[in-house]
């Protein structure tokens, strides 16, 4: 089987690479070109364009930045694709999208599963990220073996569209905590403690989160470099308050959480760090959030 994979940013990069380094045959495109180099130099067939890609895989991966980047990839797949193709989204979709889109592809005879993942670029780079698969199982149990070269722990989350309603909530809780953590070490830090020494003791309390075990890391550092912007977080955002809508559940804290990333998107602009969020709070009462010992970027 050979895979092609679309998208090769800061995430899709990395899975790709990871496709390549277990032996599966892979093709590869992204608008920019050089972003391909070194999967080309480690044996990747580089593709001009989504439609000669598409004619020469039987699956292939997308990893974009939009549910409109997402359509117009789509198209094109089906474009230049024969029927009995995989189509295979991991990028950030609301499940009516994703619904909507695997049934334009069906009409061309073109099968779905969405597979968005969790964890963080570096994460990804190890070929740990989290899975999460929705579509019919019998997909899921043919390329699981793909799967398991990009990921660590992977669910199969059951019936199309479910995935992207967990993926969403999962991120949902991240922003949350994100924000919430900025607060807690300014408390520290306002409170005379030692910063360092106070992110250890939340790190082996009952208050501790995956995103102050990472993202904190690049808060204390300043670097705030986690490959991931404002606009995605607000992107995501307003997937779970879509959802909040359609299954009539108020999120307080994520309406709250939202206006907060509106704040720091109007302050920093589109493309800044998720993380530099907390430096709304650093900069409206002129204090940093600075310790000795932490990355620029997480390994």
């Amino acid at each position: 089987m050979r895979y092609g994979f679309i998208g090769l940013g800061n995430l899709g990069g990395h899975l790709a690479a990871s496709l390549r380094r277990a032996g599966f045959a892979v093709t590869v495109h992204d608008k920019d070109r050089k972003a391909a180099d070194c999967l080309v130099e480690a044996g990747a067939v580089w593709a001009d364009s989504v439609r000669a890609l598409a004619r020469q895989c039987d699956t292939v991966f997308t990893c974009l930045p939009s549910p409109q980047v997402s359509q117009a990839v789509l198209d094109q797949i089906l474009d230049a694709s024969r029927p009995g193709l995989t189509w295979v989204e991991m990028s950030t979709v609301g499940r009516d999208e994703i619904l909507r889109l695997a049934s334009h592809a069906a009409t061309r005879g073109i099968a779905t599963m969405e597979l968005p993942v969790t964890g963080g670029v570096h994460l990804a780079a190890k070929g740990e990220i989290t899975m999460l698969a929705g579509g019919d199982r019998s997909l899921f149990d043919l390329h699981l073996p793909a799967l398991e070269a990009m990921g660590d722990k992977i669910f199969y989350m059951g019936s199309l569209g479910n995935a992207a309603v967990i993926k969403v909530i999962t991120n949902m809780l991240a922003f949350i905590h994100l924000v919430a953590d900025g607060e807690a070490l300014m408390l520290a830090k306002r409170g005379g403690l030692d910063l360092a020494q106070a992110w250890q003791a939340i790190k082996a309390s009952s208050g501790t989160s995956f995103v102050h075990e990472t993202e904190g890391q690049l808060i204390l550092n300043g670097s705030y470099d986690v490959g991931f912007t404002m606009d995605l977080a607000l992107k995501d955002l307003g997937f779970a308050m879509g959802f909040g809508r359609a299954f009539g559940v108020p999120l307080k804290l994520a309406n709250l959480t939202n206006d907060i990333f509106l704040e720091g998107k109007e302050a920093y602009g589109s493309n800044a760090q998720s993380t530099q969020i907390v430096k709304l709070l650093e900069d409206a009462i002129g204090e940093d959030l600075r310790a000795k010992g932490f990355p620029a970027r997480l390994e």
